[in-house]
């Protein structure tokens, strides 16, 4: 698990495709070593990956052709600038929120803008997502714990401070941008503990306006 607060900004040394899959080796920047152990995890822009090899200012992860096909990692390159956070520990301050690490699909940046001293983004997420985001909850985004400002659809805003941009990749952002989701694990287990005994059922599809009809939601009285 992770909180979603960057501890470093790295950079992708070398992509080695590997028989499908693809081997990362990444330069961490500022993020120390010291205490990191081959297997541990860390979240390369919201991805958690395995360390399989390490050194001082480095460490090399496999990634699965899982984890390739759901992605941003799909199109990584030498010299991408990634977010970097090691796995939480009993006694880590929870400064963002719970994040698995596992990510839920690919948005795009559709607009930028500033806004006072912040900026301001519009993110065009997957519409199989759309329902699990909402005004004011927690979103995260290439592995940075943030604040949904507003939402249309399936597309959210985003306010971010001058700090934020400074201490993660964001400065890289641009319309066009594709960047991992991961969106608030609570707001599934939620989806699936109202789908009840239906959970079971396979290709149930979710929660939908019928079922809460159904279910004595969304009725007048």
């Amino acid at each position: 698990m992770f909180t979603g607060i960057i501890e470093s900004v790295g950079t992708i040394r070398r992509v080695e495709p590997r028989a499908g899959d693809l081997r990362l080796t990444v330069a961490v920047g500022k993020l120390d070593m010291a205490d990191v152990r081959l297997g541990d995890s860390i979240a390369t822009n919201g991805v958690c990956l395995t360390v399989v090899e390490m050194g001082a200012d480095y460490y090399v992860a496999d990634v699965s052709q899982e984890t390739v096909r759901r992605t941003t990692l799909a199109d990584i390159r030498s010299g991408c600038r990634v977010n970097l956070e090691k796995a939480l520990t009993p006694t880590t301050r929870l400064g963002g929120h719970l994040v698995s690490g596992h990510v839920d699909g690919v948005g795009e940046v559709v607009e930028v803008w500033p806004e006072a001293r912040s900026i301001r983004f519009r993110i065009k997420a997957p519409d199989n997502l759309a329902r699990y985001i909402a005004e004011k909850g927690s979103i995260t985004t290439d592995g940075v714990s943030l604040t949904v400002n507003a939402i249309d659809g399936a597309v959210f805003d985003l306010n971010i401070v001058p700090h934020t941009v400074q201490e993660t990749n964001i400065g890289d952002w641009a319309p066009g941008f594709k960047l991992n989701i991961e969106v608030d694990v609570l707001a599934r287990y939620l989806e699936r503990l109202l789908l009840a005994d239906k959970a079971a059922v396979p290709s149930s599809g979710g929660i939908s306006l019928s079922f809460l009809q159904e279910h004595g939601y969304g009725h007048s009285h």
